[in-house]
Order: structure tokens, then C-alpha cells, then sequence
């Protein structure tokens, strides 16, 4: 499948911002301070992994073991050839700065084979988790972050058709369908394609109200109140699991729990900023106002 183009990325964030009200313009203009013009910020630069860090079970935060998160060709590729028995190192790539209102845009495609030792259910299973806990909050033993995962599934070759764009929920529940739902994993309505093949995924993050996820386009599901409790999440600090502190904000973080896969294109649309229309740095598009970022001349 070939990359999304610019131009259908802003039809998308166009599409899902309408839904929820919000002002957006189809205007295109180059002005200096033009208030429709979308500031996307490239949170994987291409070369390194600068500006995120790396957590993985039985290791200390910063300790990328084995490599298993690298910079090449373009992509952040998900590898275990350092490994040997994959020693349920499940892992973690966080982006250092936390977010609270935005549209976060990447692809994905699975590829090679899943490690020896890895659990049966992550053949051709990964994700991005979202308002994820601060990886230097989490023990050495904590094997996943308190957060919610969009879900990425690949088709198991003479299986039938499974769903991709699901949520999971590592020591956290949602709302979904007007109720408080404690089950671990909701699937979602977006079709998952064959290994190699390269998915468009999108998250519309709006603090702790509603969250949107987007595969190729489409919206395949819908949840709101994002908060910490349930299980899964084993050996975290008790002062940070807070079971009913609502989640309005997190970090967003790369999945690795045994099945080489490889992420590129990784941007954000931040949706909090300046909502002053006479300030410089004003946009029609943000949803969340943060007046400490206002900028005058």
C-alpha cells in the first residue's frame, strides 16, 4: 500500500474535526501566521532516535537491550537478531514530551518473524500506546505502562480476517458505549491486512474526553473517560497507579513485545496551543487552550 499523501491527511484530520465542531478551515494559503496552516511536528526525525527513550521489562529505563529499537533506513525498526529467547522483554519507545490534545499520524507494517520465546499472541500484534505513564515512573519489573494501546494487528496467513485499530488496556479502563467497560481489549471495526504491507494509523487524542482511532482513513472506534485501574500491569509503583484517576494527558510510546515490525512517518498535530486570534502563533484548529503560549508582536 503506498503512503497517505499530505493533502489526504488533512482531509482525514478535516473529516474527524467536523465531527466534534471544532473550527477548521480548508483554506491554503502560505501567510506567516496563517491560523489554518497545520503545524505538524515530526517526532521521528528519519536518522535517530533523539528525543525518545527506551523501557523494557527487566531493564532499566534507557537501556535500548539488544538494539531492539533502531534508526535505519527511514524507519524505526523493531528487532530481536541480539537476542536469543525473547525472556518476555516487552518494550517500549517513548516520545519525551507529553501531550494532552492532538492527532498523532504514523504507518506501520509487521515483518520476519516472531522471536523465539514470545508469547503465542503477539504473532503479528504490536501498537502505540497513548497518554502512557512516564517511563522513569516505572520500576525495572513493571512489564507494561499504565496507558491505552491502539492495537495493530497483520492477518495470520490461513487464519481468518481479524480486526486492526483495537484497544487494549494495561491497568486502565474506558467508557465505551455510554458505560464503564473493564474488559482488557475492544475490537475495533477496521480490517487488519496481510504481513509487509504498510497501514496507515491514526490516533485523535482530546485529553480525557473523546478518543478516535483511524486506520486508512476510517474511524473504527470510539472511547472517552480514559482512566487508571484494572489489571495487567504487574510490579508498578503503588503511588502511581491511582485506580479512578482520570487520564488526560500522557506520553505516546512505540510497542515491542516480540514480533519485528517497523513504524515510519511518526508526526503529531498538537490540538492544545494559543486560541487568542490576535496573537501570532494563533490556530483555528486547536480544540484546547494554553494561554501561557501565546506570542504578540
Amino acid at each position: 500500500m503506498s503512503p497517505r499523501s499530505p493533502a489526504r491527511h488533512r482531509t482525514a484530520l478535516a473529516g474527524v474535526l467536523v465531527l466534534l465542531a471544532a473550527c477548521v478551515s480548508a483554506a491554503g494559503t502560505t501567510a506567516a501566521n496563517d491560523p489554518d496552516e497545520r503545524e505538524w511536528i515530526e517526532l521521528f526525525n528519519g536518522r535517530d532516535l533523539s528525543g525518545w527513550t527506551v523501557k523494557i521489562h527487566h531493564h532499566e529505563v534507557g537501556d535500548n537491550y539488544g538494539d531492539t529499537f533502531r534508526a535505519e533506513d527511514g524507519m524505526v525498526k523493531v528487532r530481536y537478531d541480539q537476542y536469543g529467547d525473547f525472556g518476555d522483554r516487552f518494550a517500549h519507545l517513548y516520545y519525551d514530551q507529553p501531550f494532552s490534545h492532538y492527532l498523532v499520524s504514523l504507518e506501520y507494517r509487521f515483518s520476519g518473524e516472531m522471536q523465539r520465546g514470545a508469547p503465542d499472541y503477539v504473532l503479528l500484534n504490536s501498537g502505540i500506546m497513548l497518554h502512557a505513564q512516564d517511563p522513569r515512573t516505572m520500576p525495572r519489573e513493571q512489564d507494561w505502562p499504565i496507558s491505552v494501546e491502539m492495537q495493530f494487528y497483520a492477518l495470520i496467513p490461513g487464519q481468518r480476517p481479524r480486526p486492526t485499530g483495537n484497544l487494549c488496556t494495561p491497568g486502565t479502563h474506558v467508557v465505551y458505549n455510554g458505560r464503564l467497560d473493564t474488559r482488557h481489549c475492544i475490537n475495533a471495526s477496521g480490517q487488519a491486512l496481510p504481513k509487509d504491507e504498510w497501514v496507515h494509523a491514526e490516533a485523535l487524542v482530546l485529553g480525557d474526553s473523546i478518543i478516535k482511532h483511524i486506520i486508512n482513513g476510517d474511524t473504527v472506534l470510539v472511547y472517552s473517560k480514559p482512566q487508571i485501574g484494572g489489571g495487567v500491569v504487574t510490579r508498578f509503583d503503588p503511588a502511581i497507579k491511582q485506580d479512578g484517576k482520570i487520564l488526560d494527558s500522557g506520553y505516546i510510546a512505540l510497542q515491542s513485545e516480540g514480533q519485528p515490525i517497523e513504524f515510519r512517518n511518526i508526526r503529531l498535530l498538537d490540538l492544545k496551543g494559543c486560541m487568542d486570534p490576535k496573537a501570532t502563533n494563533y490556530k483555528r484548529y486547536f480544540v484546547a487552550s494554553d494561554p501561557a503560549r501565546c506570542r504578540y508582536e
